[in-house]
């Protein structure tokens, strides 16, 4: 899927960086760390804004990241999508409605193969991978799934994002603000 020509997917870790967000005319973005008392009505304001944003599910301080919390998700805060490492939970958010992306963390050759097994039984529409300064193994993943691939993780500057996005990532997902103000 295209993010409208957007590059970068803000990763935002606090209030803070979902102000600064806010300021900027990205459309697309991730919530990392919330705590399961503000997510809807963070989600609810994301909206009122404009923002479409996913919802890392493991990063959700006081729930579970299992298919019960991503079906809890889905029908209670109806986020854009959800960012999980769970399998079950990616499942159960596609039988939802809900765009799922599956997160890798490629650390070795055995993880790649884990991995590549693991979106074969999910089927999520998107995948991140970590950390996203390997070239390489984006285009191999990208290659052996066919499905867009986020980057994240370690990226650090324009032409490290660059190297990511020509090796097939549609898109990468920081928390940098530096980095956010090179692509808007």
């Amino acid at each position: 899927m295209n993010f409208h020509g957007q590059k970068i997917l803000p990763a935002v870790r606090t209030m803070k960086d979902f102000d600064k967000m806010l300021e900027t005319p990205f459309e697309y973005g991730v919530f990392l760390d919330l705590h399961v008392g503000m997510v809807k009505s963070v989600f609810d304001y994301a909206r009122q804004h404009g923002k479409k944003m996913f919802l890392h599910l493991d990063l959700i301080h006081g729930l579970t990241s299992d298919e019960y919390a991503a079906e809890f998700i889905a029908q209670y805060v109806k986020p854009y999508g959800i960012i999980s490492t769970k399998g079950n939970a990616i499942v159960r958010a596609k039988q939802k409605g809900l765009l799922a992306t599956q997160r890798a963390f490629i650390i070795d050759s055995s993880a790649l193969e884990r991995s590549i097994k693991l979106i074969e039984r999910t089927d999520p529409d998107y995948i991140e991978v970590l950390p996203g300064v390997v070239p390489k193994i984006i285009k191999e993943l990208h290659e052996k799934t066919k499905k867009p691939i986020f980057a994240g993780g370690l990226i650090e500057t324009r032409e490290e994002v660059e190297e990511a996005l020509e090796a097939g990532a549609c898109a990468i997902t920081t928390s940098d603000r530096e980095l956010w103000k090179l692509y808007y």
